[in-house]
């Protein structure tokens, strides 16, 4: 989660102003608000996130220490594969997350049978990972989605205009999911290139290659 810092500033002679930080992630927010802290001069110190919901040091505190054993910092891939003449979809889906202090990567693939296009592909991808993530037990987080698919990133952020009629079920299909899962989305279009992992898992499971497996991402 990034969150900024507010707090509010007081010299020996009584002059008094508030600052606002730069946003960051939480646990360096926590570090810089207890060095602040210690100064003595900066005083009703609190955090926003996103949603410009306030917290306090003692709350951000508690919030962090609660998320130490559950999947967190979760940023996901997603890619979809299409094959015209089966109408067989390749899902792939590389979610990395952190969890009691260390570092994970999940690759899952999937296939999806009689969707129409590649495009329709892309957001059955999306929600595959969505199933993904519940199967983690991520839940009430910011999550990162990744793809190189402009049509999913841009139509789940309401920049462009969904032309193609099978794709509305999906979006909302999708937003459902989110809403009940408490995740906040952040959606983020990359490269062909930096979406190979997915791309090639959505090529093996056309391939009829099943893939399911999470393990520790050594540094």
């Amino acid at each position: 989660m990034k969150i900024r810092i507010e707090w509010s500033y007081k010299t020996p002679k009584g002059q008094e102003t508030i600052f606002s930080s730069e946003e960051m992630p939480a646990e360096m927010a926590l570090v810089i608000a207890e060095d602040l802290e210690r100064t003595g001069r900066s005083k009703n110190i609190r955090f926003v996130d996103g949603f410009d919901s306030s917290w306090t040091v003692k709350e951000m505190k508690a919030y962090l220490k609660g998320i130490e054993t559950e999947p967190h910092n979760v940023v996901v891939y997603f890619d979809g594969g299409y094959e015209r003449l089966t109408r067989k979809a390749g899902l792939g889906c590389v979610i990395y997350y952190e969890q009691n202090g260390k570092s994970y990567r999940l690759k899952a693939n999937t296939t999806f049978d009689s969707l129409i296009s590649n495009n329709e592909s892309e957001y059955a991808a999306l929600y595959f990972c969505l199933q993904e993530l519940e199967y983690l037990e991520v839940h009430h987080l910011p999550v990162r989605f990744l793809g190189d698919s402009r049509i999913v990133i841009n139509g789940m952020t309401n920049e462009w205009p969904v032309t193609e009629e099978q794709l509305t079920p999906w979006i909302s299909r999708i937003e459902k999911k989110m809403a009940e899962m408490g995740i906040q989305p952040e959606y983020n279009s990359i490269p062909r290139k930096a979406n190979a992992e997915a791309d090639k898992l959505a090529t093996q499971a056309m391939n009829g290659i099943k893939i399911a497996a999470a393990a520790e991402v050594i540094a």
